[in-house]
């Protein structure tokens, strides 16, 4: 898995499975905002199976990202690199990692409770809160990598 080490593709100090990993996140929530506009076309096929294609490959992201990460020593061996100040770095991840994980869940019991969902309002509202928590945790995880790899 070295390749996973070589620098990246952004033009910053991130090794190359960061880049990707960013921007798989930085381009999830505009995918999602088009899942959600295949439901407004009442295509409720293609905007479940985009929502599990788009799930999955979240997830794969994350072990991908993890296991680069526990490859390389961990954030530490990041960290160690970067201007920013331990406290401020640890603050800013464990709001990422807060509001990645509650997404996460959150996401996860959306669209289990999205097949036997009856009521389409809740549905509505709850993909809607997902689709904010994506992209809150699409700009946070583009903050951390900022301060790990920009500053």
């Amino acid at each position: 898995m070295e390749f996973m080490h070589q620098k990246g593709f952004l033009g910053t100090k991130a090794p190359l499975f960061m880049d990707e990993v960013t921007l798989i996140v930085a381009l999830l929530p505009v995918l999602l905002f088009g899942a959600i506009q295949l439901a407004r076309m009442k295509l409720y096929k293609a905007h479940a199976l985009s929502q599990i294609f788009l799930y999955v490959t979240s997830i794969a992201a994350v072990f991908y990202f993890e296991f680069g990460i526990r490859a390389a020593g961990g954030f530490h061996a990041y960290i160690d690199q970067s201007s920013v100040s331990h406290p401020y770095f640890f603050a800013v991840l464990v709001l990422h990692v807060a509001i990645a994980l509650s997404t996460l869940i959150f996401w996860t019991f959306t669209l289990f409770a999205a097949k036997k969902e009856l009521v389409r309002k809740k549905h509505k509202r709850d993909g809607l809160l997902t689709f904010f928590g994506v992209t809150l945790t699409s700009l946070s995880g583009i903050w951390v990598y900022l301060l790990l790899f920009l500053y």
